[in-house]
């Protein structure tokens, strides 16, 4: 009985790997291809499942429709969404990058205590937190207001374990100390060494928390019931509520689904440089 040789065998597992790979790249791409297709046709062909006729393309009517539907109200959810998840994940991230460092760097009583009760949170849902944080802030009057929305989102648990990660990796305890003999505080040291050489690890926490927000819906959904204050996904929620009874609002929602990828596309392709290096951070010693 022969065994395939070696250069055989390899080529085999190549083989199965790439097959395996395809299927998956093909899985995560069906959604966005139809998605694509579905919102450049007019109503009548997006019922009709006929994407390819060319007789239906209406990609530029539909935009223009979706921005002008009920006083142009995706542009303000639009625009509460870039506030959301841009403004949260830009102060998030620095947060977490600021307790990330402090965890690493400094001795302090508890510490220990502190950064096991983070690490536990982390594993918490954050559904089961909805219903604490609006009792919260109803008592503080801030239901159904932007600041319901945005505090809640600037302390990520998993993003101080990571920033602690990268403070271990990035950061030499040699260099920090130099900062203090030259007479640099310590906020100083931090904002002039610590956060430049911890920018990798910055970026990747921002592309986390940048995602989780703008995909967040069960907060929202909690906090707000002034749809002026809506961000993207409650208010393309509100309109899926609406098109059984109203079928113009399908071919909105499809189209408005399409425009809500582009600053996560937009975000990975520059940042993605920074958020590469920063995903393989002490990798290598």
């Amino acid at each position: 009985m022969t065994t395939p040789s070696a250069p055989a065998s390899r080529l085999h597992g190549r083989a199965v790997a790439n097959v395996v790979v395809a299927l998956g790249v093909l899985y995560a791409l069906l959604p966005l291809v139809w998605l694509l297709l579905a919102s450049s046709v007019n109503a009548e062909a997006l019922f009709a499942s006929d994407f390819l006729d060319p007789d239906g393309f209406a990609l530029v009517d539909n935009v223009r429709r979706l921005l002008a539907q009920d006083d142009g109200a995706y542009v303000r959810w639009y625009g509460n969404s870039l506030l959301y998840a841009v403004g949260g994940a830009a102060v998030g991230a620095l947060v977490s990058t600021a307790a990330g460092y402090v965890f690493d760097k400094f001795e302090f009583a508890g510490k220990r205590a502190l950064f096991t009760l983070i690490l536990l949170s982390v594993m918490v849902p954050a559904t089961v937190l909805a219903l604490p944080l609006y009792l919260l802030a109803s008592d503080l009057g801030l239901a159904n207001t932007v600041w319901s929305v945005l505090v809640p989102v600037l302390f990520n648990p998993f993003g101080v374990y990571l920033a602690r990660m990268f403070s271990a990796s990035y950061v030499p305890d040699e260099v920090v100390e130099a900062a203090r003999v030259d007479g640099a505080n310590e906020l100083r040291s931090f904002l002039a060494v610590g956060l430049r050489m911890l920018a990798p690890g910055y970026v990747t926490i921002f592309l986390f928390q940048l995602t989780a927000i703008w995909n967040n819906f069960f907060l929202p959904l909690v906090m707000l019931n002034d749809a002026s204050l809506y961000p993207l996904s409650l208010g393309l929620y509100s309109w899926n509520a609406t098109a059984p009874i109203n079928p113009d609002y399908y071919p909105l929602m499809v189209t408005g689904s399409l425009l809500a990828l582009l600053p996560l596309v937009v975000a990975f392709v520059l940042l993605q440089r920074y958020w590469r290096s920063g995903l393989t951070a002490g990798s290598v010693k």
